[in-house]
Formats: C-alpha cells, structure tokens, sequence
C-alpha cells in the first residue's frame, strides 16, 4: 500500500484499492478533483475531497501547495491530463506528495456519484 502511496502516477485500479485502504484508516491522502464544476456535477469519484477547477489555478493553488506540504495529494480529471499538469506544478515547486491519477475518471471502474 505504501509503495502506492510514494509513486508519482497511479492507476485507477490503485486508485480504487486507495480508496478502499483508506476508508479502513490504512492510508490518509486528499483526493482533488482540476475538473470543472459541470463536468464534477456531471458525475465524480466517490471520496473525492475537494473540487479545484484547473481553471481557476491561480486562485487556489498557492493556498492548496502550502496546506498540504506534508500530505499526500492525488488529483485526478478526466483523463488525466490537466491532473498531470497540476501534479507536475506542485512537484516542480518542491512538493514531494503530489500524486497524477493517470487516465482519468473515463478509466476509473470504482464507484461514482453524482
């Protein structure tokens, strides 16, 4: 579970089994979500803590960078793209748990919720 936890990029299949270890107090991590608020209404992760648009960025990712410096932070989108993109600010500026849901809520099999 640690070994997950420590990687840059995960899988939806990690993602799910997170999740589960998480609910069982195994792991302690935030799930944010960079999509917008139509898409995230649309249909989201179940357990995902916090919705941060990728679009408002500028707003809120200082505050976010500063509040989580010694946590584990997992975004994830659609598709894992604009979550690598603000993975990758995070983890350029020093933040060493900055984690990419790679591929995306399109890949994710775990439970949803509207």
């Amino acid at each position: 579970m640690q070994a997950m936890i420590d990687k840059s990029n995960i899988s939806s299949q990690e993602l799910e089994e997170l999740l589960k270890a998480r609910e069982e107090g195994k792991v302690d991590f935030l799930l944010v979500d960079v999509r917008e608020p139509m898409e995230y209404e649309m249909g989201h992760i179940k357990g995902v803590d916090m919705l941060k648009p990728t679009s408002s960025f500028p707003q809120w990712g200082q505050e976010l960078f500063n509040e989580t410096q010694d946590k584990k932070v997992i975004f994830t989108c659609r598709t894992g793209n604009r979550s690598a993109q603000v993975q990758h600010v995070f983890s350029q500026n020093g933040h060493k748990g900055a984690i990419n849901h790679d591929g995306g809520i399109v890949t994710y099999r775990g439970e949803t919720e509207r």
